[in-house]
Order: structure tokens, then sequence, then C-alpha cells
């Protein structure tokens, strides 16, 4: 036994976690769990915990602890963001433990602070001045809430612990912030773009500069940004107009529909709460011209509403070719509004715009004197003659009838095809929680809505607040099955479900998916079943449970919130009866 304990490395972790002291707990738990399983000897320093005592033979670095790793100078350091360790103890720990047969070097004595500082600052990665890299960034997704900072912060961790500085722009729901200036970007030695939508480029001509999704800034953001450091730079800006070339194209029809999907959102809210407060006076209140009720109704169904395929449209075709798609990709999305094509007739409108475009501005030859021309005359003249005549004589008439059918199909569905419909999209929406899964069953209904086809988002939305609400519940039924730092991330979880955030459960489900992901799916297909069942409908396709206060914004309120509390109380009671045999309750029992 005490030759065991001789050989047992000792390993000390240090957590910091300023954006989520929850998510900071959770990773101190799943790292003490596993060096239990793994008979290793584990001191843990955390904000709320006491100082640990004793010497370590190796120190893990979770999350912002990097900053302060200048403190444990001496002894072999790893670092690891605060998601890796929660996700994945085990091989932190494991990478940590090895650092331990590694022969350390022979310590001298300390230099005086001022030596020391010139010291460290030799010792950061440095361009060829000799001055630290600076890199820049920018993170986007579909809807602009969740994940788009949860990849920010990643990325600037990540920079971070390779001593490198990094300015992260986010392109959430309300715009842009922490907005790059062109001072920055013209000293940045590398630009990493992790977004699930399209993002426009051409600021970045010149520069080296990498593409990816914002789930490859969570898993892996120092990855991220050494592949951008070690890319070729992207060609230099010809003009103001220059598309940036192929390099910078992030591929995959998900992600180019997504960007569709993302900008089209603020239209069909803004446009279904409108013609909600209409109705509001009166069902037929609207036909009376000149009045309040008229004007909401232009508002929302003749202005907003009107633009939702051509934007839609647009941008898919923005995302593809970047700026030269769009004005092929707007007449393209005002064809299929006008040929009866609708939602299907945008996307295949969009697509066709984007590649079509693409496909000009790579490929077709011009004289390098009048290259100028390109992107401001011939791609949009010929883009927008190509895309509009093969709608018009080609493929609007067979997608309009698609398009009809769909929509005369959902309106006239029996019960129980439509609780069929609903299960489907409620277990769609928890299966991956913000995932292409959960995107792809929230943009069916999105685009349900411009055909006045209002049930589906009704069963989607409500199936997508029941998994971060129903961990909540779980937490406080159950308490014994959950950790401290779990209940109090489970309060925070409660307020991201009734928004309409379902990524308020990832990191319940990144901890112990074997129990949480059935749990949740179970849940929200209940909710989405029992919806569609009550004959619920809702205009908007945002704003969580508070788009219930909004007169007409909910058909059926009370069947509604009768299907989120529902699936909510099925997600809890599965888990509960689920984490019978986790670790926590083990522990605690």
């Amino acid at each position: 036994m005490s030759d065991q304990t001789a050989t047992t490395p000792k390993l000390l972790g240090v957590i910091r976690h300023a954006a989520s002291a929850p998510h900071a707990q959770m990773a101190a738990e799943a790292l003490r769990d596993a060096a239990q399983r793994a008979g290793l000897t584990l001191m843990l320093d955390t904000d709320d915990g006491p100082a640990p005592v004793g010497e370590a033979d190796a120190v893990l670095l979770v999350g912002d602890a990097t900053a302060d790793a200048a403190r444990h100078a001496g002894r072999p350091l790893i670092a690891t963001t605060v998601i890796e360790a929660i996700r994945r103890p085990d091989q932190a720990l494991r990478s940590a433990a090895s650092l331990t047969a590694v022969p350390r070097p022979v310590l001298v004595a300390a230099p005086a602070p001022a030596a020391a500082a010139a010291h460290a600052s030799a010792a950061l990665p440095a361009t060829a001045g000799g001055a630290p890299k600076k890199l820049v960034g920018i993170t986007a997704c579909p809807t602009g809430i969740a994940h788009t900072f949860m990849a920010a912060k990643a990325l600037e961790t990540g920079a971070a612990k390779l001593g490198y500085a990094m300015r992260v722009e986010t392109q959430g729901s309300v715009g842009a912030k922490d907005a790059l200036t062109a001072e920055e970007i013209a000293e940045a030695d590398a630009v990493v773009i992790a977004a699930d939508t399209g993002v426009d480029t051409a600021r970045f001509a010149g520069k080296r500069i990498i593409v990816a999704g914002t789930k490859d800034a969570l898993k892996d953001a120092p990855g991220l940004i050494n592949r951008a450091l070690a890319a070729e730079p992207s060609a230099p800006a010809a003009g103001a107009a220059h598309a940036p070339g192929k390099a910078t194209q992030a591929p995959g029809v998900y992600k180019h529909l997504m960007t569709g999907v993302s900008y089209m959102i603020p239209l069909v809210t803004a446009g279904g709460l409108c013609i909600a407060l209409s109705f509001a006076f009166g069902i037929e209140a609207f036909k009376e011209p000149g009045t309040l009720p008229a004007a909401l109704f232009q508002i929302g169904a003749q202005s907003a509403l009107a633009l939702m395929v051509p934007v839609l449209a647009a941008f898919i075709a923005f995302s593809i070719a970047d700026r030269p798609g769009l004005a092929p990709g707007f007449v393209g999305g005002m064809l299929a509004g006008s040929l009866g094509a609708g939602f299907l007739g945008g996307i295949v409108a969009g697509f066709l715009a984007g590649y079509v475009a693409r496909f000009l501005r790579d490929r077709l030859p011009f004289p390098q004197s009048l290259e100028g021309l390109k992107p401001v005359l011939v791609i949009p003249l010929l883009a927008s003659l190509v895309t509009g005549l093969l709608m018009i004589y080609v493929l609007g008439g067979p997608i309009a009838a698609a398009q009809g059918w769909l929509t005369a199909f959902l309106q006239g569905m029996g019960t129980s095809n439509a609780v069929i419909l609903g299960v489907l999209l409620g277990a769609m929406m928890a299966v991956d929680m913000g995932g292409p899964v959960n995107k792809a069953a929230y943009a069916f209904g999105v685009g349900l809505l411009g055909s006045e086809t209002y049930a589906p988002m009704a069963a989607i939305m409500a199936a997508g607040m029941t998994p971060p609400l129903g961990i909540a519940l779980a937490s406080l039924i159950a308490r014994a099955r959950f950790s401290q730092e779990e209940r109090d991330a489970a309060k925070a979880a409660a307020v991201l479900g009734a928004a309409f955030i379902t990524e308020g459960a990832i990191p319940f489900a990144a901890k112990d998916p074997v129990r949480v992901i059935p749990s949740l799916v179970a849940g929200s297909a209940v909710a989405g079943g029992l919806s569609m069942l009550l004959g619920c409908t809702l205009r908007a396709p945002h704003g969580g449970i508070f788009v219930v206060g909004i007169p007409g914004a909910v058909g059926n309120p009370l069947g509604y919130l009768m299907a989120i509390v529902a699936g909510t109380v099925v997600t809890a009671l599965v888990l509960a009866t689920l984490k019978r045999g986790s670790p926590v309750a083990t522990a605690q029992a």
C-alpha cells in the first residue's frame, strides 16, 4: 500500500471560470469523480473552496486559471477548458498525470522582478518583430444567443493559454458587439471565424484565415488558432467590392440554410406579432381602412412577412457567394413569393442564386482592367437572369405545387397525424439541444409561418423550452441525486428554458448523456405532441414563455402552457428515475 502511494502522482487542479461559477463547480465535480475512479490523488483549488495543502507533482489549469500560471512556476503545467473538463475529465487527468514522468529541469535562483518580466515577455510566441502575436475573430450562430458568446469566450481563453492577444467580434441576435476596428484587423496575424452562419469576410482579404463552426471553437479553440496561424494568406483585396477566395468559404448546405434562416427570423417575429396585435382588436378589425388594426396588419403581413422569403433566399446566396450572391438571391426570393412557391421556393432560389453567382465570380474570365465591373454589373445581371428565368420557366411551378400540397396536408391533418408530427418535432428539438437536428426542426417551423401554418411552431417552441425547465424541476424534486454545483446551475437553466434557449441543458447532457438525453427527448416529445393535440398555434418563432402575454400571439394559450408543464414534468420524472444509479446519488445515499 505504501509503495502504491509513493508512486501515485499528486495532481493539483486549479479551476477558474468568471463567466459561469456553476460550470466551474461542475468541472470540479467531474474531475473529482474521475480522480476517484482512476485512483489518483487530486487537490482542487477553486474560488469557493479552501486553499489546497501540500505539494503537487503536476498542475492542471482549467478555464481562466491560465491567467495566473506564473505562481505555479517550476512544476509541470497543462491546461484545458471548462467544457473539456466537464465532458472528458478522465482524459484531462491522464494528460496531467503523464507530465509527472517527464524529468524536471534544474531550477536556478529566481531572477529579479524586472528580469522575470523580461523573461516572461520573451517566452511569449512572437511575430517577426518580437511582439506577441495578435489575432481577431468572429463568432455567430443562427439565433445569436448562446453558442455565439460561448464560442467567443472559448477563443479568447484559448488564445490566452497560447500567450496570444485576441479580440473577438460577436454577431449575435442584436447585431455585432465588440466590433473589430480597421486598425485591429490590419495588425492581426490571423483571423478565426467560428460561425454556424455565413459571415462577410471581405474585410479580412490578405489575412491568414480559418473558417469553422462554433462547436469547433468550444472543443478545441487553441487548435483552431494554431491552424489559422499556419494557413496561407488569402488573396489581397483588389477593391472595396472584392470577394474573398474559396479558401475563406465555409462549406456545407446546412450552414448556408441556417444563414438564411438567421436573417429571416427577426422579420418573422416582428411580422407575426404585429399581425397578432391587430387581431387583438378583433379578428376582422384589420379590414377597416385607416384604423390602427389595419396599419398593424399592413406592417406585419404586407411588409415584414412579405420580405421573409426574399431575405431567406438572399442570405442563403450570400453564405455561398458572399456579396455577389445578394442581388440574384433577392430577385429569386421575390419571384418565389410571387409564383406561390413560398418557403421551399425561397430555399431553392437561394441555393441556385448562390452557386450561379459563385461560379461566375470564380470561373468567368475577364480582363484585369475590367475586373471591377464583375461584382457591380456582370455578376448581378447574369446571375439574376439565370436565377429568374429558371424560377419562372422551370422550377417555380413544380415548387409551388409542392408547397401547396405541404400546406394543405399540414392544415388538414387528422388528430393522430398531428400528434405524431408534434412528437417527432419535439424529439428533434431535444436530441442535440441547439445542434443541426434541433435547428432543422426549428427551420421547418419558421418556414411554415409564411404559409399561415402556425401549429408546428407552437409544438417546436414548447418542446425547446422543456429540457432546461425539466432539469431545473428534477434538481428540486430529487435534490439528493444532483450535486450542489448541479443544483446551482439548474437555477440558471430554468431561466434559459423559459426564454426558449434549449442550450441551457447542454452542460448537464455533456456530463451524463446516457441518463440526461433520453429524459430530455421524452419530455420534449410529450410537449410537442400535446401542443399539436390541443390545437395550439404560435405566430412568433421566439420569445419563450413571454409571448403568451401578447394578445393573439398564441392560439389556445392555456393548452400551450399545459403542454409545456406536462413536458417539463415528464422530463423531471424520467431524469429523477434514471439518476438513481448515478455516482452522485450513490455517494449521497
